[in-house]
């Protein structure tokens, strides 16, 4: 099996700063639509209060956003989870192997009030297909668009791929799901020790693996692979992260 640590959200260079902690919960803010296609701005998200504050005022309700990766509502039929990817970081994705039966934890910048900034998970998808949408029959590319994902109303690149799959966000910002290292920075990860040894895709440099089970992570980047194999120790990881965010 392999483990996607998934960056998404707002941070610096993507919105602005980071998303909000509210109330003991991770809300995250999807990146701006920018020239993209989008059906969904931040208001209908209830996102146009915080998306203003993380942006210093450059975006607000009315704005539209990249709504991705969607999590539909409890309630709705399988698959409840969607990520959209394409270009550069679909292809790696290819590269690595990643498909059906592995898992994206996603991550993103955070922060609590006047704390400092910090990574931690939030949100998960556990893959039950893989839509390839450029080749895919009209009648799922469009009922993908009603939902509003941004892949499915125009394609961004000719490998637009909707990632499809049981999956959640996390109703806690417990300190099991946080990644920063407590005095940070936030691009300094403390790590499961299997991790060191499965290895993680775009971290191969010897020098970034630190004392302590500690990842001094990338700067740039999307998706970083972990191929877990059958190692009990990694799956029981995922398997306690993914109970972690749904209770």
């Amino acid at each position: 099996m392999k483990i996607v640590f998934s960056r998404k959200g707002f941070d610096s260079a993507a919105g602005g700063g980071p998303s909000p902690v509210l109330d003991g919960r991770p809300v995250t803010l999807p990146i701006p639509a920018g020239r993209g296609p989008s059906a969904t701005r931040y208001g209908a998200l209830g996102l146009g209060e915080q998306v203003a504050l993380a942006s210093r005022g450059r975006l607000g309700a009315d704005d539209f956003a990249h709504h991705d990766p969607m999590f539909l509502p409890d309630g709705r039929a399988m698959p409840n989870a969607i990520l959209g990817q394409c270009g550069a970081a679909q292809t790696h994705l290819e590269r690595q192997g990643v498909g059906v039966g592995d898992v994206f934890v996603f991550f993103g910048l955070f922060r609590e009030g006047a704390a400092k900034p910090h990574h931690r998970l939030f949100a998960w998808l556990r893959v039950a297909e893989v839509l390839h949408l450029p080749s895919a029959p009209a009648d799922r590319v469009a009922g993908l668009a009603k939902l509003g994902m941004p892949h499915a109303l125009g394609l961004h690149a000719g490998n637009d791929v909707a990632w499809l799959g049981q999956g959640g966000t996390a109703r806690r910002a417990s300190a099991m799901l946080r990644l920063t290292v407590p005095e940070g920075p936030p691009s300094l990860w403390q790590v499961p020790a299997w991790l060191h040894a499965t290895g993680l895709s775009y971290h191969d440099k010897p020098g970034r693996w630190l004392p302590g089970n500690r990842l001094q992570s990338v700067s740039r980047g999307q998706e970083f692979v972990a191929d877990v194999g059958q190692r009990k120790d990694a799956l029981d990881w995922v398997e306690r992260v993914i109970a972690e965010m749904a209770n």
